[in-house]
């Protein structure tokens, strides 16, 4: 049995070789490549995505994969080696459902789907994209039809991102958020606005992109395992737990390339964290997108909007821009980053609105996908739930609909593990500080590394060892429950608007 796991384990290690390279062949394609190369990218990516699948649902994975059952009964449940065969299973199961030639051709349509949606979001133009994500959504019809029967057809896109679990469960969870988000937004309105015009003025990208590493260094950062490069839709990227690709975007009049840096650090050190020994196997990555988004979300709000983040870093924020902070006290900048503001774009949002964000794209997603919205008409149907769930008027397709590279790509059923990660940053947030009571201290004082080595210990190792719903537990103890987010939302309102407290209405233990 031990030659026939090695056999497969090497197997394994083959296939994500090339799996890894279709991914940096993705990296390069949306931070280094030149615009003409996108058309070939394209058939590049499918020869790639095509091989991959061929060869990890080849008639030999399965037949090892079968001959192991007895090997990986006879070992402990949280074994590497167990666990591997069990989640190579799994892959192997659902891979095997969807034809090669699907694969390649929806590899090569979300290359294009890239291509004009750079196109159609610099001039503003839904009608650019719409072909291109039509025919995304034409294909993922097609995939999803590859998992009949199941219960939604939602379903099959949420478990490439969320093993598991069910648009139920999300519309359970998103039923409870809505309208406690929408009245702490109404709450917030009718009170005086926090001001907050300082952050928006002359801020050279270079001294941002500077500030944001020095951030980043302090939380670990080293180049040796590391990159950090501009692009048009911040992302993070891994080849291996040694070579973690980091990408921002900012804005020359606007100060916030900072958060969406720290966002995309979560990502990374997440991945960086994996045991090295998973390395080379369907292990090495992060257990799903909800826990990934929640460790993202929890290094760039609940430690990078923090008071004692910025009783260390705004010094250095004022002496990097002295014109632009030099007058403001760290109080009122503290309570400008944390504003509650509804705006139009996403990556943009302040920690109360950025669910009511997600809540409405996968509403939109699930309304496509059931057949109730028309492709051609998701402009629409995008601003007029701005209008209801933020309260504001979209001006142009770029400030809306085309705001998001995921459709484009044909990433459907991503969306709604950002909200969901925001409720697990808390969850996680929560159990954390039973361990380390004095991490405000640690933080005003600049050290990190206990937070990051915490997460390490808890999470991040296991790398896809257990399921979501299994690893969630193992961290936090209890299942998915919105009840801290709900807390941590009003708590930070009433301290920075002075207003009082307002419990949360929600339910606790939400499955």
């Amino acid at each position: 049995m031990e030659q026939r796991f090695a056999d497969l384990k090497q197997r394994l290690a083959e296939i994500n070789d090339l799996s890894r390279a279709g991914s940096l062949l993705a990296w390069d394609q949306r931070v280094m490549m030149p615009p003409a190369a996108a058309a070939v990218r394209g058939e590049q990516l499918a020869t790639v995505t095509s091989i991959v699948h061929e060869r990890f649902t080849s008639p030999e994975v399965g037949r090892l994969l079968d001959e192991l059952r007895p090997y990986e009964e006879s070992l402990p449940y949280e074994s590497d080696e167990a666990s591997l065969i069990r989640v190579a299973r799994r892959d192997f199961e659902k891979a095997t459902r969807v034809p090669g030639e699907l694969r390649g051709e929806l590899a090569r349509a979300s290359a294009s789907g890239y291509a004009a949606w750079q196109e159609a979001r610099a001039r503003a133009d839904f009608e650019l994209l719409r072909p291109a994500l039509e025919r995304n959504v034409e294909l993922r019809h097609r995939y999803v039809e590859c998992f009949a029967p199941y219960d939604d057809p939602y379903d099959p896109l949420l478990d490439d991102y969320e093993p598991g679990m069910h648009a139920a469960e999300v519309t359970e969870v998103f039923d409870v958020l809505k309208p406690e988000l929408k009245a702490i937004v109404a709450d917030v309105a009718r009170r005086d606005p926090v001001e907050a015009g300082f952050l928006a003025g002359s801020f050279p990208v270079g001294e941002q992109r500077q500030f944001a590493l020095r951030v980043l260094e302090r939380f670990g950062f080293d180049p040796t395992s590391w990159r950090f490069d501009d692009t048009v839709h911040p992302f993070a990227s891994s080849m291996a737990t040694t070579d973690i690709r980091l990408t921002s975007r900012y804005k020359p009049d606007r100060f916030d390339g900072l958060f969406a840096a720290m966002h995309e650090w979560g990502h990374g050190i997440y991945e960086h964290g994996v045991d090295p020994a998973l390395e080379r196997t369907p292990l090495a990555r992060g257990v799903s997108m909800a826990l990934h988004e929640s460790q993202s979300r929890l290094w760039e709000n609940l430690v990078g909007r923090s008071r004692p983040f910025w009783r260390f870093f705004y010094p250095q924020l004022q002496e990097a821009f002295p014109e632009q902070f030099g007058s403001v006290d760290e109080e009122a900048f503290y309570r400008a980053v944390n504003r509650v503001e509804p705006s139009f774009i996403r990556v943009e949002a302040d920690q109360v609105t950025y669910s009511l964000h997600i809540i409405l794209r996968y509403e939109l997603e699930r309304e496509l996908f059931s057949g109730a919205l028309d492709v051609r008409n998701l402009p629409d149907a995008w601003n007029a739930r701005m209008a209801d769930y933020l309260g504001i008027t979209v001006a142009d397709d770029a400030q809306g609909v085309l705001q998001d590279v995921h459709w484009s790509g044909g990433g459907f059923g991503y969306f709604p593990t950002y909200a969901l990660g925001n409720v697990v940053s808390l969850q996680v947030w929560e159990r954390m500080l039973q361990d380390i009571a004095d991490v405000d201290e640690q933080f005003a004082r600049g050290e990190f590394r206990p937070l990051a080595d915490w997460l390490r210990e808890h999470l991040y190792r296991f790398g896809r060892k257990f399921t979501p719903k299994e690893a969630l537990e193992r961290v936090t103890g209890t299942a998915l429950d919105p009840a801290p987010y709900i807390r941590y939302l009003r708590r930070k309102v009433a301290e920075i608007y002075g207003a009082d407290e307002t419990p949360a209405t929600v339910t606790a233990g939400v499955s």
